[in-house]
């Protein structure tokens, strides 16, 4: 259960990010659009994994003997990816109108990486559902809090959030690799 917890907190550090923000550049009716970032987000962190995992059910026969080897490998690729974003410079996002779409568009967009991860849930002995509860739980209650510490001045903690969620990652799929 602790893998998970941990899972968890790695995987909303992208969606914490974009709620830091969406924090900073939304400041008005700040309890109402925390609480829709903290439901979109933690609606696709729960789904996607759920894809993941039901992707991996379909291909079990094929490649157990390999699952721990990609586990790994997908882990690892979406810690570095994690990692390198976090040091882009992205001036495009300075100014956006948060609608639906585009929170839901950015919902999808930081949970692809949930999905790829959803695959190594069975790795877990813990069951599925509950697995998906945790995720979908701890990305609603980190982005609800992002949006009120963007308000706040966030800009100083949307790096650090997302280059901590890449390197747990990575350490995740070393201990998968390694035991």
């Amino acid at each position: 259960m602790l893998e998970v917890l941990i899972l968890a907190f790695a995987l909303s550090m992208d969606a914490f990010a974009v709620a830091i923000g969406i924090g900073i550049k939304n400041r008005l009716n700040l309890k109402i659009i925390a609480l829709k970032v903290a439901l979109f987000f933690g609606f696709f962190q729960a789904l996607m994994p759920f894809i993941g995992y039901l992707g991996n059910i379909g291909l079990k026969d094929y490649i157990q003997n390999y699952d721990k080897i990609i586990a790994f490998i997908l882990l690892l690729l979406i810690g570095l990816k994690m990692i390198y974003e976090a040091f882009k410079n992205d001036e495009d996002e300075k100014d956006f109108n948060l609608t639906n779409k585009v929170l839901l568009t950015l919902a999808i967009a930081t949970s692809l990486d949930a999905m790829a991860a959803g695959y190594s849930l069975h790795l877990f002995n813990i069951n599925i559902y509950l697995s998906l509860f945790i995720i979908g739980f701890t990305t609603f209650i980190i982005s609800y809090i992002g949006v009120y510490l963007g308000s706040r001045g966030g800009e100083k903690y949307e790096q650090k959030a997302e280059i901590l969620g890449g390197v747990i990652l990575v350490l995740i799929g070393f201990k998968i690799l390694l035991f």
